[in-house]
């Protein structure tokens, strides 16, 4: 069986300082570029500070080869409206672009923007999304679409998207309406890291962070130093779990320990707020020996939280290579 190199996303903590914002995303945006990453994820929500459809012309005008991954959420624009970014990108840059489709964002936010919608209709308007999205992009006639959500009769998108800057399209919830609309679409399907490492693997993707050095040991008493308890943090992600419906949010959150497991399983620092996702700490060899067993059972796409620090992705890099698929 040949193994194709892993395509890594990397995706930093959010950015509570709007004055630091673009540019550290410009740093790593830039870094992960030197370094053999296909491109950044940018968040979507309210309290993200720049709208990532900018943030990504942004990047891809200061970078020579990187294909961001936006998030895009069926609440904050059309179907249409999405598909002329990404065509206007392909004009703009000969780029493609990843599109991370998700449909959580605080309830209070969703009730401020007067979305109403259960959990499970924002999947089925999800997967409509995506599929006028396709057609619009691919199409060479007039698109007519007919769905609960969405309408289009004789709609057209000029100039039509050529084949190989057609985007790719994942899916990052972990909930059972999530999974049918991946399968159903053809979206690549994300997962979180699981606690054992080694059973559940069961999606082209995953999303986790990576914490290394040369040694385990010293992995260890470093990831301690970088992310360290505190009561405050970890009450901070309890008023947001409260105030959101992501199953895989809750998930991680419910009976799950912060302790470091003798495997490298780590969540505290999610457990904490200072990641969106469990870490994986470990010596380059033992991180980089994981990712290769990873690749050989399906793995093709990581999304990989990182602290936007230039030495810890050095770090980072070091185990992605000990890997041999990056």
């Amino acid at each position: 069986m040949t193994i194709s190199r892993l395509r890594v996303f990397p995706a930093i903590s959010r950015n509570r300082d709007p004055q630091k914002y673009v540019g550290e995303l410009m740093r790593v945006a830039q870094f992960a570029e030197r370094n053999g990453f296909e491109g950044i994820l940018l968040f979507e929500g309210n309290d993200v500070f720049v709208e990532p459809w900018a943030m990504a012309q942004h990047i891809m005008a200061g970078t020579a080869r990187s294909s961001p991954l936006i998030a895009v959420n069926p609440v904050y624009m059309h179907p249409f409206t999405a598909a002329k970014f990404v065509s206007s990108f392909a004009q703009l840059n000969g780029r493609k672009v990843y599109l991370n489709m998700i449909t959580g964002t605080a309830v209070s936010d969703l009730q401020g923007l007067g979305d109403e919608q259960s959990h499970g209709e924002r999947y089925v308007r999800l997967g409509e999304f995506v599929a006028l999205m396709r057609q619009l992009l691919s199409s060479p006639r007039p698109v007519n679409f007919e769905g609960r959500f969405y309408r289009a009769s004789n709609l057209q998108l000029r100039p039509r998207l050529p084949v190989e800057l057609m985007p790719e399209f994942l899916i990052a919830g972990q909930s059972e309406a999530a999974q049918r609309v991946a399968k159903e679409t053809g979206c690549i399907k994300m997962q979180m890291l699981p606690p054992d490492l080694d059973r559940g693997l069961d999606a082209p993707g995953m999303n986790f962070g990576i914490f290394a050095r040369e040694s385990g040991d010293e992995a260890r008493r470093a990831a301690k130093v970088r992310f360290r308890d505190n009561p405050d943090d970890r009450e901070l992600l309890a008023l947001t779990v409260e105030n959101s419906d992501s199953t895989w949010k809750r998930r991680l959150y419910d009976g799950q320990s912060g302790e470091l497991a003798d495997n490298g399983y780590w969540l505290l620092p999610f457990l904490t707020f200072q990641a969106d996702c469990p870490y994986l700490v470990g010596s380059y060899e033992e991180i980089g020996a994981k990712l290769k067993e990873f690749a050989a059972k399906g793995l093709t796409t990581v999304m990989l939280d990182m602290v936007a620090d230039e030495a810890e992705m050095e770090h980072v890099c070091k185990a992605l290579a000990a890997s041999g698929m990056f």
